[in-house]
């Protein structure tokens, strides 16, 4: 089960490695950001807007913690959508980080026999789940529809002109439908989950939104037809402005 620990799993060395970065070389600089970390801790120095640029653009993300890097990615995008929530970045970053793994996006656990490929499947089996199993599923519903919309729209949008296959709006309903099931789903209550996926249902538009901020700027860049992104952007940038 996907949990909201990325950011918690942070100590000294990913501390210290943002400070570095903020500070730019400048020895003062690094001096009063540990005095900053060491009163305020070390939310506000990830949320520093300098900070994805620092990070990513003078090469070497390869040397970073991948968790730190994905979670600056995840944290600064939502919040150009209107999403302050940390709990919800940090589990935004879980589920990237683990369905990066090869295979676990198909699956509801690491090591479940089934995979799914389509949406339909995962709730074609919700129907006749129960239990722990049930929840999971729901779940799963939810985190696969954004891992799909919000990492792959370029995807989407050209199955859509190939085939004539569902656009971002049937990904949003079901990823919205998952995470409001799960929600309301006893185990979310006995695992203090349920706010969070009530969280993420209501704010799932947003979501997708932010991981296409990633997806366009880091992960896939020059992938995709250029005139189906340009629109989608164009699209999201007026929802966002007149909401």
């Amino acid at each position: 089960m996907i949990l909201p620990n990325v950011r918690s799993s942070f100590g000294r060395d990913e501390a210290g490695r943002v400070v570095r970065a903020l500070a730019r070389g400048d020895e003062g600089r690094v001096r009063d950001l540990e005095a900053a970390l060491a009163e305020r801790g070390l939310d506000p120095l990830l949320d520093d807007p300098a900070l994805p640029a620092l990070l990513t653009g003078g090469g070497g993300v390869e040397d970073l913690p991948l968790g730190l890097v994905l979670y600056v990615m995840v944290r600064h995008a939502l919040l150009e959508s209107g999403l302050e929530s940390r709990i919800i970045a940090d589990y935004v970053s879980a589920l990237v980080l683990e369905f990066g793994f090869r295979g676990r996006s198909y699956r509801i656990t690491d090591h479940d026999d089934r995979e799914y490929h389509y949406l339909v499947d995962i709730l074609a089996d919700m129907s006749g789940a129960r239990g722990r199993r049930a929840f999971l599923l729901e779940a799963h519903l939810g985190n696969f529809a954004l891992w799909l919309s919000g990492l792959f729209p370029d995807h989407i949008a050209s199955r859509v002109r190939r085939k004539g296959g569902p656009g971002l709006d049937y990904y949003e309903e079901m990823g919205q439908t998952g995470y409001r099931m799960a929600a309301n789903d006893p185990v979310a209550r006995q695992e203090s989950l349920d706010g969070l996926f009530r969280d993420a249902a209501e704010a799932f538009v947003e979501l997708r939104r932010g991981l296409n901020r990633v997806s366009d700027r880091y992960l896939l860049p020059r992938r995709g037809a250029p005139v189906d992104r340009l629109l989608r952007q164009v699209q999201d940038r007026f929802h966002e402005e007149t909401a």
